[in-house]
């Protein structure tokens, strides 16, 4: 666990060396928004109407009686989708879909040494093909989440004005009744983080594939699921820190 930890705190430190030419890096960061951001808009989208949709339906089931005011069901959807749904389960499906993409090409790279080329040419391998993955996640993923949450929230509108449990109008006043803008703060701090993780674990799961194409598969499912245990572990650890 310790030759890991520190073989992992080794690669980020290269990774994040003084880059030979910034223009080169600028144009991989640029690629890599694009492929993370736009490559995973559709799902996230898909995913997250639907959340917000279920979400609603259930605490309305939930909550249906004379002594409990409507609108309760807007704020607890609100607060839900913000901070746990939006920002955890996105970064889960990203995790499958970013990380497993991230930990699979650069395992390729590795075991058809076009790594050991790169290193030969004298270019820093872990900073070129790294550090642009690792930015534009941090970048991304949060800016994703944003996303998610206002879909997750529409969701919740299309579930209320498709059934009579909850008027579309209590709906949005539960929405903007008692908002705070800490649990907004917590949901950015955490996609920040996860999208740390997602792109930092699964690279080093790649960066280190030793062996042909059976390895590059199974260093990208020990990507996935260590990132999403991490990611479950931070969302925690911020939680009980910030709330």
């Amino acid at each position: 666990m310790l030759y890991h930890l520190g073989r992992y705190i080794l690669l980020m430190k290269l990774s994040f060396k003084r880059p030979e030419k910034f223009s080169v890096y600028w144009a991989e960061v640029m690629r890599e928004m694009v492929s993370i951001g736009l490559g995973s808009l559709g799902i996230i989208s898909i995913i997250s109407v639907f959340i917000g949709a279920v979400a609603t339906i259930q605490t309305a089931f939930q909550l249906v009686s004379d002594f409990i005011p409507k609108t309760i069901v807007g704020t607890i959807t609100r607060d839900s989708t913000i901070l746990e749904f939006s920002p955890t389960i996105s970064a889960l499906v990203l995790a499958g879909r970013v990380g497993s993409s991230i930990a699979s090409q650069i395992g390729t790279m590795r075991v058809t040494e076009q790594i050991d080329a790169l290193e030969i040419m004298g270019v820093n391998a872990p900073g070129y093909l790294i550090s642009p993955k690792i930015i534009s996640g941090v970048l991304m993923i949060p800016l994703l989440t944003v996303i998610s949450i206002s879909l997750g929230l529409l969701g919740g509108y299309i579930a209320c004005a498709a059934s009579s449990e909850v008027s579309t109008a209590d709906y949005i006043t539960g929405l903007t009744d008692g908002f705070k803008t800490i649990i907004l703060q917590v949901s950015m701090v955490k996609a920040t983080f996860f999208g740390f993780i997602i792109t930092s674990i699964c690279a080093y799961q790649g960066f280190y594939t030793s062996g042909g194409a059976l390895e590059v598969g199974q260093s990208a499912t020990r990507g996935v699921v260590f990132s999403c245990i991490f990611i479950l572990f931070a969302d925690l650890v911020i939680s009980r820190l910030m709330l």
